[in-house]
């Protein structure tokens, strides 16, 4: 029979012992080419408190370890409650050290504002917002029940459409057309809609109908996958739900982008045409790695090459020089590209800049090579 000392260190020590249960992993899919754009994760416990601001950072700093020891090339996209980041920017600040330190970059990571976000007054809504900025991360919305004017203010970068909806589609019409109202009023801000739960080939095709794009559910991984587990391949979309297909799709022809940051000056894109004779044309990117010029390498260096021409523009911002980009999403077929490049009668022989579901650039499309390919046949 134990002693009551061993006991007494017996009990304890078992709790200390039992291991944290792994997090629950969901890949979030571009619903148009199948492709993992992120990982969402969410802690296998218990939420703490919404008011308990210290145990909610000291949560989210174990799930962010635990994450980034299982996941280290996706976007990763984390949870906090929204009265908690409200509450204090130690939440969110202290997540910032610790991802710097797994060699993490805050860009990269998106932190979801959970679904009490509806129930906060607006001026915490905002405050909440403002401190994931503040630590460098992405905000997003897991709920769509907020006002209108405060998604259209806070422009989160993604917003969890209500899995009710989604689980209604595509028979309940009620569902249909408010999914789309939301992906319209997303995409009027600059976000971008995420359908949760998806099942169905039926629902896939009424949320592409509703121009929603990124997604996750039991279609493409069960509530065990892992990062760097397969996920089921996109299924078919039969033609009367997604459309005729004109040609090959245009990331058939996808090369990979030669990109700087927006800011860049007429030197640095002068330098990167001259190490690449080949280099047709070069992509300025914001931050949100989002196309917002494109430098053609024939009008850029006669801008350049005149008697004046480096002293005027060398030091200066070269998107001064640029235009805007012509950009077409991955799941865009040859023929919609060559229409796209057209659509304008004006630089109709650009690179288009081929983008992901984020609207981020991916690649470039030299038009002749699509021309070239579809008059063979």
């Amino acid at each position: 029979m134990p002693s009551p000392t061993s006991a007494r260190i017996t009990g304890p020590q078992q709790a200390v012992a039992r291991p944290e249960a792994p997090p629950l992993y969901r890949p979030v899919i571009d619903l148009e080419s199948g492709v993992v754009l992120a990982v969402e994760a969410e802690a296998a416990a218990a939420p703490a408190p919404h008011d308990d601001s210290a145990a909610h950072a000291e949560r989210l700093i174990r799930l962010a370890r635990r994450v980034a020891s299982d996941e280290a090339l996706l976007p990763l996209i984390l949870p906090v409650p929204a009265a908690a980041a409200a509450a204090s920017p130690d939440v969110t600040g202290q997540l910032e050290l610790v991802l710097r330190r797994t060699g993490r970059r805050p860009r990269d990571i998106t932190v979801m504002l959970g679904p009490d976000l509806a129930e906060l007054p607006r001026t915490a809504a905002v405050r909440a917002a403002a401190h994931v900025r503040d630590s460098g991360f992405r905000c997003a919305f897991a709920t769509a029940a907020v006002p209108v004017d405060v998604i259209l203010d806070q422009a989160p970068f993604l917003m969890r459409l209500p899995r009710n909806l989604v689980a209604g589609l595509p028979g309940d019409e009620r569902s249909a057309a408010v999914v789309e109202g939301m992906a319209r009023i997303a995409r009027s801000a600059g976000v971008y809609p995420v359908a949760p739960g998806i099942s169905s080939v039926d629902q896939l095709a009424a949320l592409r109908d509703a121009g929603v794009r990124l997604g996750h559910g039991p279609l493409f991984a069960d509530d065990d996958w892992t990062p760097g587990a397969r996920v089921r391949p996109l299924p078919e979309i039969p033609p009367a739900q997604g459309g005729g297909q004109e040609g090959p799709p245009v990331s058939t022809f996808i090369g990979p982008p030669v990109a700087l940051e927006q800011d860049a000056t007429a030197a640095e894109v002068l330098d990167a045409f001259t190490n690449d004779p080949v280099l047709n044309s070069i992509i300025l990117l914001d931050h949100r790695e989002r196309p917002v010029a494109l430098l053609d390498r024939s009008r850029f260096l006669l801008s350049v090459s005149g008697p004046y021409g480096h002293a005027l523009h060398a030091a200066r911002p070269a998107r001064r020089l640029a235009d805007p980009p012509k950009t077409v999403p991955l799941h865009t077929t040859a023929m919609e590209a060559l229409r796209a490049a057209g659509a304008s009668g004006e630089r109709v022989h650009d690179d288009l800049v081929a983008v992901n579901a984020f609207g981020q650039a991916v690649g470039v499309v030299a038009v002749g090579d699509v021309i070239a390919a579809l008059s063979r046949g």
